[in-house]
């Protein structure tokens, strides 16, 4: 049965689709664009999670949810209509589970935090048996929020405010790839969430710091508006994701669940190690 990819021009979803195929599986990926996806192997499906995509999902047994609408004006509002459009269409088609990537975090979210974990949610209200994976900085070239920290790393000085000291556990896009390839399979009662995080738990300045950054702090979160204005020139076609990235800082993102590390096979890298890969 062909595995349904959704995101698969992303950055994890390109990553995951050569692991796919790269273990044989039939991968058929849905992309707005067909042209942007020209790959062996892969049947290309034109169409947007938003629309009835049941009759790409007849015969699918495991569905990628790795789409996001961060960056645009109402994020919340358009990952909610997503979700819930393909939480539809994986009913209708009776898909067997929905695998989805979403973000860390407890307690008083920021927006795009608490949009992730909404996702989820209504992911796993469809009645579709769905596993949610919830992470934190994910480190790899190209990922928005490493790149952030790369960024950030470039400039003489970085003055930040104090949530750059707020815990997080990020984990190499490797290992992020590996439990996805993973949740195709693991044994599923229902739906799970499972936090993954990699081995380190460190604070956001740790991650500064790993990529030859230093930063002073100030205890002034109203500096994230003026950050999000010096990334800007550096960074313009990613501004606004960076903004709504940076509010983040302030959430704890360490895993508070070791749940995965029972569930899956994957043992998650080091900060060190995943930074010099």
């Amino acid at each position: 049965m062909p595995i349904f990819l959704t995101g698969a021009t992303g950055y994890v979803g390109g990553r995951l689709l050569e692991a796919l195929l790269a273990r044989g599986d039939e991968v058929r990926a849905l992309t707005r664009d067909a042209s942007r996806l020209q790959r062996d192997g892969v049947e290309v499906v034109e169409g947007d999670v938003r629309d009835d995509v049941s009759a790409a999902l007849a015969d699918v047994d495991v569905a990628y949810y790795l789409v996001h609408s961060l960056g645009s004006d109402d994020f919340g509002g358009a990952d909610r209509e997503a979700a819930q459009a393909f939480a539809e269409s994986a009913r209708a088609a009776d898909v067997g589970r929905i695998v989805y990537l979403g973000g860390l975090g407890r307690g008083d979210l920021s927006p795009h935090l608490a949009s992730r974990q909404e996702v989820g949610k209504l992911l796993r209200e469809s009645g579709v048996p769905t596993i949610e994976l919830r992470a934190s900085v994910v480190i790899g070239e190209g990922s928005v929020s490493y790149d952030t920290f790369t960024t950030l790393a470039q400039l003489p000085l970085a003055v930040l405010p104090d949530w750059i000291d707020t815990p997080s556990q990020p984990i190499a896009i490797d290992d992020v790839v590996a439990y996805l390839v993973e949740a195709a399979d693991v044994e599923l009662d229902g739906s799970a969430v499972y936090e993954i995080g990699g081995a380190d738990v460190v604070p956001y300045r740790a991650i500064l710091e790993a990529v030859g950054g230093s930063a002073v702090t100030l205890p002034a979160p109203s500096l994230v508006a003026d950050l999000a204005t010096v990334l800007k020139p550096l960074q313009p076609e990613r501004a606004r994701v960076v903004s709504d990235l940076l509010d983040s800082l302030r959430v704890d993102t360490s895993v508070h669940d070791d749940a995965a590390l029972r569930a899956f096979s994957v043992r998650p890298r080091g900060l060190a190690e995943a930074v010099s890969q």
